[in-house]
């Protein structure tokens, strides 16, 4: 059998093949994701006081932990998945189709309570320069969500540069309100403040529950990295890793502190219906000036504007995704002729927000309740989809003779440009467990190269190892602290459990209404042994005779269907869109449902790979599923390289003749 050589830069390769020139460098990643996570500062103060008073800081700094162990899983999300698509990609991977969706409800809730309540917060620290509009703060919110929804119709949405000077000056507002405070309090004060607030007289275990549940509001954001894979630059790890880092210090540094800080230092402010959502502007004037609350309150009005448009942004490409799945119907998908906008999409995303502020009355303690269930849940689903990719992929590298690499494919790792980012990782694993366990190290005359490649290799055996157990760790925290927010604020589990059953029921009339069932195509794990490969490309005239013959021929045993899709010219990609090149391919999608009705007729076990096509591609798949027939059309075998059988076999049908290249392994 052959062996692939896999490049470190090879994802990063794929990307470029794939989606063309990307444009988010670190930098301005970080500004997306600072100007979501970042605005969170502006109302959770308030919010969270109204639940656990003067401790608010301390659970902001206790679920300041779990966000960076947080950020960890969603950078590999990340790298894993440069489609985008976040909480839906993984969700659909890990499980199945159905999961998928349910992650995009959950995450859909959490947009609309975000685009919400950052707008309704936006008019509120607008009121502290412009007293006049706070009588009429909803109605001004409404009108300004609309104005939201008619420049995404027109087209006009805010760039990342445009994120980026909006995030350069929040936090540089937020740094100048810590330095004119802490300047201001003598060190006895600063000590004492941090007495109060981390004095624990009055925690108890379910007030701790409670408390850790409610502070993951002030990290809503995060799902926005993942989203931005698409239009990242190469090499896409090192942008993740990167932009994370820098997000997680930008937090870690203004949130803990601005939280206790306009807690412990305005208590009455706090306690106030009206004051409470203007904390931050009101504590950079009590200890500043009259210019640096104005400069803090119309910064903060326009990031929470900014965090707002990404929501809506962000939910109309969910919405997007779901109806090319077929999940919702599609008229979702149509444009209008005049600026090529998804209009009924954006018309959703920019409505129902509206409609909760109206049922609500504009009110951001109650906005700030219902978040529980849509944010935690779709954090909860996003790790656990992950962990459980982790588990098989686990599983399989355990044993080292799943692959046997012998002697590299030609061209390198050019012929990995169309495998997803886990398969590569997996080849790659695989190929160093192999070669480290065919060449043990020897006690003398050892090379030094190799010694320190050897220690290279087993750091980075423990890295993965604790790197798995943590993540299962913090699926742990992360699903602890949905249970406690749905038993603690039952209003957020009627409010997001039934915008989230609306849409599964949406889904499933759309499912049963279309005469072929909604597929989710995965990644591949390893070796599926005694398994049928059938190969299926676009132009191929016999597919379906190929999906019969590999059916007839699996007596029982999995089969997966391979489908090598044309490669197009792709237009650049945009911030938060999901980029899957098979829910745009009909051919494959008429494929594979035909595929599934005639599998789940014979009752077998089925996968389903999309693939862009390279005649080489195959291969790699063949390395490490390693099945014992690979079935596809005889002018396609033609085509194919690298595929080693023990014997090929033809069989004749009315459409020509299907090839079975046989193996033993």
């Amino acid at each position: 059998m052959t062996q692939a050589t896999v490049s470190p830069d090879t994802s990063s390769h794929a990307q470029s093949n794939t989606h063309g020139k990307a444009s988010l460098g670190p930098l301005l990643c970080w500004a997306v994701v600072f100007a979501d996570i970042g605005s969170s500062i502006y109302y959770v103060p308030g919010i969270l006081y109204n639940a656990v008073g003067a401790l608010a800081g301390f659970f902001v700094l206790l679920t300041m932990v779990v966000f960076v162990l947080l950020t960890l899983k969603y950078a590999e999300v990340s790298q894993r998945f440069p489609e985008g698509g976040g909480v839906v990609s993984v969700a659909a991977q890990a499980i199945n189709s159905w999961a998928g969706a349910l992650g995009g409800m959950l995450i859909l809730v959490s947009y609309f309570l975000t685009a919400a309540i950052s707008c309704a917060s936006a008019i509120q620290y607008f009121g502290v320069v412009f007293t006049a509009v706070l009588p009429f703060a909803l109605w001004i919110t409404i009108g300004v969500l609309i104005l939201l929804g008619f420049l995404n119709w027109v087209g006009i949405s805010e760039s990342a540069k445009v994120s980026l000077i909006g995030a350069i000056v929040a936090f540089g507002s937020d740094l100048a309100i810590l330095w004119t405070v802490f300047t201001h309090l003598s060190p006895a004060e600063v000590f004492s403040l941090i007495h109060t607030a981390f004095a624990r007289e009055s925690l108890t275990p379910t007030s701790l529950l409670v408390g850790f549940a409610g502070a993951f509001l002030a990290f809503s954001g995060l799902e926005s990295i993942s989203q931005l894979s698409p239009v990242m630059k190469a090499p896409r790890k090192k942008v993740i890793g990167l932009a994370l880092f820098l997000v997680a210090l930008t937090i870690g540094i203004t949130s803990p502190l601005l939280t206790m800080l306009a807690t412990l230092l305005q208590p009455q402010q706090a306690a106030d219906p009206v004051l409470s959502t203007q904390l931050v502007s009101l504590l950079g004037g009590h200890w500043g000036s009259v210019f640096l609350q104005t400069e803090v309150a119309i910064s903060a009005s326009l990031i929470l504007v900014f965090a707002s448009n990404t929501a809506i942004i962000g939910a109309y490409h969910v919405f997007l995704a779901l109806s090319r799945m077929e999940f919702f119907p599609g008229f979702i998908l149509k444009r209008n002729r005049f600026r090529d906008t998804p209009h009924w999409s954006i018309a959703l995303a920019t409505g129902i927000p509206i409609i909760i502020l109206l049922i609500v009355n504009g009110n951001i303690n109650l906005l700030g309740d219902l978040y529980a269930f849509g944010l935690l849940g779709a954090f909860t689903i996003t790790c656990l989809g992950l962990d459980l990719i982790r588990m098989r992929e686990r599983s399989l590298t355990l044993h080292r003779e799943v692959i046997n690499p012998e002697k590299p494919l030609k061209n390198g790792h050019t012929e990995l440009a169309a495998l997803s980012p886990s398969e590569i990782h997996l080849l790659s694993h695989l190929e160093v467990s192999s070669t480290t366990s065919r060449e043990p190290i020897r006690k003398t005359n050892q090379p030094v190269n190799s010694i320190i490649s050897s220690l290279l290799h087993n750091t980075h055996a423990l890295w993965q190892s604790l790197d798995f157990w943590l993540g299962l760790f913090t699926t742990a925290l992360v699903a602890l602290a949905w249970v406690v927010g749905l038993v603690s604020r039952p209003q957020a589990a009627i409010f997001g459990g039934t915008v989230a059953l609306l849409g599964m029921g949406v889904a499933y009339i759309n499912y049963t209404r279309q005469g072929h069932p909604p597929l989710v195509v995965t990644s591949l794990e390893g070796r599926i042994p005694d398994s049928v490969l059938a190969v299926l490309t676009t132009n191929d005239p016999q597919k379906v005779q190929v999906i019969e013959a590999a059916i007839n021929n699996a007596r029982g045993k999995p089969v997966v269907f391979l489908y090598l899709g044309e490669q197009e010219n792709q237009r650049i990609p945009q911030p938060f869109e999901i980029v899957d090149p098979y829910l745009d391919d009909t051919s494959a999608k008429t494929a594979f449902s035909k595929a599934e009705m005639m599998a789940r007729k014979a009752r077998i076990t089925r996968r389903f790979l999309y693939r862009r096509r390279d005649d080489r591609v195959a291969a790699v798949v063949w390395q490490i599923l390693q099945p014992r027939d690979v079935v596809l059309s005889a002018k396609t075998a033609s085509n194919l390289h690298n595929i080693n059988p023990d014997r090929i076999r033809y069989e004749l049908t009315p459409n020509g003749k299907i090839a079975h290249l046989l193996k033993h392994w």
